[in-house]
């Protein structure tokens, strides 16, 4: 078996796993197959849906296989509560090293001053930005989530909704671009503390410097949410928001970054101690140190060059999916993309709504989520449209040409989305190609 395989596939295919996976990776998951089979099935079960469909959702991607040794490894086991020579239990001396290598790196790769990368995932991570910056009842303006913000960019049904006072911009007309001068008139009246930008569903690169302006001039900070993006940034694909003089940038580590389940908090030097007491002791305890160990080891494999190629072949897929759509009738939101997400409106394009759309391309192999469009007259679990995105197809190898493909499976099936036997043959020609592009660390 060669270098990189999963232990659960090694187990799937009746073998024992190279010298490249520890020997304690290979005994947990002979125990789990032996002591749990109900939860080993599910686990191969899921690498089978992985391998054999997909995965269209621009939030998911396949992380790097060095990851997944890091994510099983003996850091599992290690509370670490505190920063690298500030912690509050012994036994420290690899956990320092990891993080200190882990916030080293975000700060070269991302040209940060400072970087605290503990939060055990995107929600947390803004909320300690919150408590670093604001007092309850503090305005911030951030971007509506129909228009393509994020749920914790103050949605009112989150808990930091009801926490702060969230004003909330939208974008203008059918090609989606945000007025900055109304962002900027909107902000004269309000006096936000924070101008929030960033998005989880807009397809759209962002003018960081004039919501740098906007900030200068009703003495905000700045900051953006690059979470979606942060792989595209890390890799020269898109635009830096720290380059333009914001104070903060948050960004997952699981997306385009191909890390594991976690984020990071980057900013400017002056804001360092805020911050990290608003993650330990303000958000949570131990951090994950077996993620932690995950992301030193993605900010590493992501200032190689061969991440600057992949994220911009993301990007020039995503375009040539979205121009492929749209030449087949589909009504996409902007009209396009210009990163790496695409948001088509399905009841204008095939009279279906969104869960409709998604259980009929879950069938074919082709897995999208339903989303929200602008103002979106249906509710949230029958919304207008669905969102895709190609970080997860780039990391496969594909290119222009399978985006084509991958176009005409999806306009077949949302064509006929109550035809099940055709949805599956659909899936059956979905799976010809996954073959030929395997999933890096399952095959």
């Amino acid at each position: 078996m060669r270098a990189g395989v999963l232990p659960a596939a090694a187990a799937r295919l009746g073998t024992k796993s190279t010298h490249h996976w520890s020997a304690a990776m290979q005994i947990s998951f002979d125990l789990l197959r032996s002591s749990d089979p109900d939860v080993f099935d599910a686990v191969l079960g899921e690498e089978r849906r992985q391998r054999e469909g997909l995965e269209l959702i621009p939030s998911e991607n396949y992380a790097f296989p060095e990851v997944y040794a890091t994510n099983g490894s003996v850091f599992a086991n290690k509370y670490a509560e505190g920063y690298p020579g500030r912690r509050y239990y012994g036994g420290q001396q690899f956990t320092d090293r990891i993080e200190s290598l882990a916030i080293e790196r975000a700060k070269r790769l991302f040209r940060a001053e400072h970087a605290n990368v503990q939060p055990l995932s995107g929600s947390p991570m803004n909320q300690a930005v919150y408590f670093a910056c604001l007092t309850p009842g503090d305005t911030v303006l951030a971007m509506d989530l129909s228009h393509g913000g994020h749920l914790t960019h103050g949605a009112p049904v989150s808990c930091m909704g009801r926490i702060f006072n969230f004003v909330r911009y939208k974008t203008v007309g059918l090609d989606g671009y945000i007025d900055y001068d109304a962002v900027l008139e909107t902000a004269k009246q309000v006096k936000p503390k924070i101008v929030l930008c960033g998005h989880s569903s807009y397809p759209r690169e962002i003018d960081y410097a004039r919501f740098r302006a906007i900030g200068d001039a009703v003495g905000a900070l700045c900051m953006a949410d690059v979470s979606h993006v942060g792989g595209l940034i890390a890799g020269g694909a898109l635009a830096n928001p720290l380059d333009a003089g914001f104070d903060i940038v948050t960004t997952t580590t699981h997306k385009s970054l191909r890390g594991p389940r976690g984020g990071m908090i980057l900013s400017k030097a002056s804001l360092a101690q805020k911050i990290d007491s608003a993650v330990f002791p303000g958000m949570q305890g131990g951090p994950h140190m077996n993620a932690v160990a995950g992301i030193a080891v993605t900010l590493k494999l992501a200032a190689e060059p061969a991440f600057k190629e992949y994220a911009a072949q993301v990007v020039r897929n995503a375009r040539v999916l979205a121009e492929e759509l749209v030449s087949q009738g589909c009504t996409l939101i902007t009209g396009g993309t210009e990163n790496h997400l695409i948001v088509i409106n399905t009841v204008q394009s095939f009279d279906i709504d969104g869960r409709v759309a998604e259980t009929a391309l879950d069938l074919a192999g082709l897995t999208v989520n339903k989303q929200v469009i602008p103002d979106d007259p249906r509710p949230p679990l029958k919304p207008s449209g669905i969102r895709l995105g190609t970080p997860a197809l780039t990391t496969r190898g594909m290119k222009e040409e399978q985006m084509k493909q991958v176009a005409a499976w999806m306009v077949q099936a949302l064509r006929s989305p109550a035809d099940e036997a055709r949805l599956r043959a659909i899936h059956n020609e979905v799976r010809v190609l996954c073959a030929q592009f395997p999933v890096p660390g399952l095959d």
